[in-house]
């Protein structure tokens, strides 16, 4: 199956209930965006809020765009400052977190899996490579323009394979370009 293009400014925005932010929710697998298998979205945070608990869920967390935001668990099991950009941070989600912003509004970019299902990884690829097969894989290109197979992607533009696929080649057109992967695949317990 051939990789579904999408642009994140092109996804209409669902606002948070507390009013802190919006998702723009790039895919999910499963039941519905609630009873997820998985789940690829990017936030925009505007003010200090909390993170909703996704018992059961692993959580991959990326600094797109702004100073960050520090991230707390009431139980301590978190405690991390998400500032620098592109810098992938995991965590559990079971417990409910505080995100408190440094210095303004911010985007991120999110994974969750569900635990025992699915795992994920996120890289950030500053040069070309020969990226590892997925059953379920996304680019996401952060910076500059990138060549994968006949596509060009510029910045805020992405492909979704929703499909078991092999390696995917990428190449940076730009100096300075980001590009973020996503590789998805079916948890066997061994």
């Amino acid at each position: 199956m051939s990789a579904q293009r999408f642009d994140l400014r092109h996804i209409t925005p669902q606002l948070w209930k507390n009013g802190a932010g919006m998702t723009r929710e790039i895919a999910f697998g499963g039941s519905n965006g609630k009873h997820f298998d998985w789940r690829l979205s990017v936030a925009e945070i505007a003010h200090d809020a909390p993170f909703s608990a996704f018992p059961g869920v692993d959580r991959c967390i990326t600094l797109l765009r702004g100073t960050g935001m520090r991230l707390r668990a009431d139980d301590g099991s978190v405690d991390h400052a998400l500032t620098t950009p592109l810098a992938p941070f995991r965590f559990c989600g079971d417990a409910p977190l505080t995100a408190a912003l440094v210095g303004g509004a911010c985007s991120d970019f999110n994974v969750m899996t569900r635990r025992g299902r699915w795992r994920n990884e996120v890289e950030i690829h500053r040069e070309a490579a020969e990226l590892a097969g997925a059953d379920i894989a996304l680019l996401l290109c952060c910076a500059g323009k990138w060549v994968v197979g006949p596509e060009t992607l510029a910045p805020e533009q992405g492909l979704l394979w929703r499909t078991p696929r092999s390696a995917i080649g990428v190449r940076p057109v730009d100096e300075n370009a980001a590009l973020l992967f996503v590789r998805l695949c079916h948890d066997h317990p061994s």
